[in-house]
């Protein structure tokens, strides 16, 4: 089949994409209201997308009504954002956070979810959560329904458990992060494996490292 997204209805696009590009990390985004509560939504259009400087990428669409959504109000107030990963532990409320609540509504108190303020911006994160990004807009790229907004990660907490002792690799055994599939279908990353390069493969790469410098004359 073939299927030509220049003349495809949006609703059509969206399905065939969310169908086959996944599964997708969630962001539960923590942000501060205009009255100073705590506001959270999960995000499913979301990834890192560079270390130096550190970007992830939020995709946020409008409501049905053509408003925008209570996390792009506050983010486009405050220009911050915290990022919080999900994992079981926290899925059933990470579900809770996504109702269309009224924006007074404090979305963490209500779905049992415990904060913590963050070190570097102006929100709270979430004390349960695998890992907690604390992000600065670095600029946001306005579409019609949508808006791209690209933060700049500042500060990141970690839950103790969640990584080795030496503070460098993930604990594979404890953080298994839960990821959307399509429609209402997500997965968790319980079943991890490794694929290597095969032997000899080091011959066949492209120069990537500095090469060494040149002795004066």
């Amino acid at each position: 089949m073939d299927f030509d997204f220049t003349r495809l209805p949006p609703q059509d696009r969206y399905r065939l994409l969310t169908n086959f590009v996944g599964p997708r990390p969630i962001a539960l985004v923590t942000t501060r209201s205009q009255a100073g509560h705590a506001n959270a939504a999960p995000m499913s259009f979301f990834n890192v997308f560079s270390q130096d400087p550190a970007i992830v990428i939020l995709g946020i669409q409008k409501r049905g009504d053509g408003n925008e959504k209570d996390t792009l109000v506050n983010i486009r107030r405050t220009q911050e954002f915290c990022v919080n990963m999900v994992d079981m532990e926290i899925a059933d409320a990470m579900i809770l956070c996504g109702i269309n609540f009224a924006p007074d509504v404090d979305e963490p108190s209500f779905a049992g979810l415990a904060t913590a303020p963050c070190r570097q911006i102006d929100a709270t994160y979430l004390e349960r959560t695998p890992c907690a990004m604390e992000c600065r807009v670095e600029r946001i790229i306005d579409f019609p329904n949508r808006a791209i907004i690209l933060g700049e990660v500042v500060e990141m907490t970690v839950r103790d458990d969640c990584l080795d002792p030496q503070g460098r690799y993930v604990n594979p055994d404890v953080y298994q992060p839960i990821a959307r599939l399509h429609a209402d279908s997500y997965i968790v990353a319980d079943r991890q494996f490794e694929l290597l390069k095969p032997e000899g493969a080091a011959a066949l790469e492209a120069a990537q490292l500095t090469p060494p410098k040149e002795s004066g004359k």
